[in-house]
């Protein structure tokens, strides 16, 4: 049977080969390869072009039985199997004598080089790089094209055109550094103005979230007419532009310290609050609730969060929310319940203990945390009323939980002065019924002698 050869592209207007020839005239031997018609490169290196090729689908014939990579070495053993030799080299080092695939004895612990498939290996190899690298030349050339035409045009084209680069943009990384290197950033911000219509507006916050903004970058964007344009684009525009707009935003206060006063905004706030409360689209929950999360960490914010009514809708969703999400929202409720009118906001939200008390020792230690810290503020306004909701709640179960489990002593501690806040407020009969079995009753008995809590009191 004659054995295949491959042809060899060598690109760039250069002529189609098959392996022989190209062995014959050095290209895959040791000598040049032809990259662009005209000019010769040194030969590729094989392992640079795996490298920078990736993960991508390779003949299982190129793969090395050993460790399951494409082999850059091959070698044959005398079974007529064939490996990458630094693998096979360790497999004897390790005291072994037997073909790795077959399990036979060797009769002969010599290995030979595999020239041929290391041939068509590298032959395979190339084709795939030299084809990667004409779609990123011919990316590049795109996007400059269009960078050109944007200059230019207006109205449906202008649309169309960015269109077409938040496309390339999305698709290719060589195409976000021909952006960045081409003053692309600058001119697609130009093109974000108060009389911006949102169609424009979408398509370029679509391609400006891909980019790596500098610091320049960062701060033309930080315009009060861009900001309230991104603003005004979130509320108003399809579930994908109001991902791409809050993560725009927060790509832009990340590491700010003294220009959050942009994102006071209460349309802003509102946008948010809306995105998370949408259960259909998870990943705007997600990017919605990572902002309101920056936000709230600044205090001179966070008044204005709890004067939109948050809180209860923050409460509400709780139970629809993932583990991710989950930590996000209980983070921003912590950071509010520090403001008078925030802790005030919480009690007044009748889900709120009884969602807090579901969430200790349930999700993550994180969580457990969050939720004890939120209602040690809510227990400390009203502790007669809101300790009975939250004994009524299952709170000294789930208390002693924590005490007894190996968390860090900030929580154990935190738990037990919440649960000796909850017990003040119910004689010993009362609090013991709402433990659950006899072992329970003595547990608590001797947890309350352990933090010398007056037993009178339990």
């Amino acid at each position: 049977m004659p054995m295949y050869l491959p042809s060899f592209d060598v690109g760039g207007g250069g002529q189609v080969l098959d392996l022989e020839t190209a062995v014959k005239d050095g290209i895959l031997g040791g000598g040049v390869v032809v990259v662009h018609g005209g000019v010769l490169e040194k030969k590729l290196s094989l392992k640079k072009m795996m490298e920078e090729l990736g993960s991508i689908e390779v003949p299982s014939v190129f793969i090395c039985p050993i460790s399951l990579e494409p082999m850059q070495d091959p070698v044959t053993l005398c079974t007529g199997q064939t490996y990458e030799r630094s693998n096979i080299l360790k497999w004897f080092s390790l005291g072994h004598f037997t073909c790795p695939t077959t399990m036979q004895e060797l009769w002969d612990d010599s290995i030979t080089p595999n020239s041929t498939l290391h041939q068509l290996i590298y032959s395979w190899f190339s084709q795939k790089y030299l084809a990667m690298k004409k779609r990123s030349e011919d990316v590049q050339g795109r996007v400059l094209e269009i960078l050109e035409t944007l200059k230019k045009v207006k109205g449906e084209t202008r649309v169309q055109a960015l269109k077409e680069l938040r496309q390339v943009v999305t698709t290719h990384d060589s195409a976000k550094k021909t952006v960045m290197d081409n003053s692309g950033v600058s001119l697609i911000t130009s093109l974000l103005g108060p009389f911006t219509k949102h169609v424009v507006a979408s398509e370029a916050i679509g391609i400006l979230v891909h980019l790596d903004l500098n610091s320049d970058g960062k701060a033309n964007l930080m315009q009060p007419n861009k900001i309230s344009l991104m603003v005004d684009t979130l509320n108003e525009g399809s579930i994908d532009t109001k991902i791409n707009c809050t993560r725009l935003l927060e790509m832009l206060m990340e590491g700010k310290d003294s220009e959050w006063a942009v994102l006071s905004s209460l349309s802003l706030l509102v946008g948010l609050l809306r995105l998370i409360r949408d259960k259909r689209h998870p990943n705007g929950v997600l990017s919605g609730l990572r902002l309101l999360k920056l936000i709230s960490l600044h205090e001179s914010l966070r008044n204005s969060i709890v004067g939109i009514g948050a809180i209860p809708q923050l409460v509400e969703v709780l139970p629809n929310l993932n583990p991710e999400c989950l930590e996000l929202a209980l983070v921003i409720l912590e950071a509010l319940s520090t403001l008078p009118e925030g802790a005030l906001a919480l009690m007044g939200c009748c889900s709120t203990i009884p969602n807090m008390v579901k969430l200790l020792m349930k999700v993550s230690e994180g969580c457990t945390q969050f939720a004890l810290s939120i209602l040690w503020a809510v227990c400390k306004l009203a502790p007669e009323k809101c300790s009975s909701v939250a004994v009524e709640a299952g709170l000294a179960a789930k208390l002693l939980l924590v005490i007894q489990s190996g968390c860090n002593p900030v929580l154990k501690q935190r738990s037990a002065e919440l649960l000796k806040l909850c017990s003040l407020n119910y004689s010993e009969t009362i609090f013991i019924s709402k433990w659950q079995g006899a072992q329970s009753s003595r547990n608590l008995h001797n947890w309350a002698r352990r933090f010398q809590i007056d037993s009178s009191n339990l």
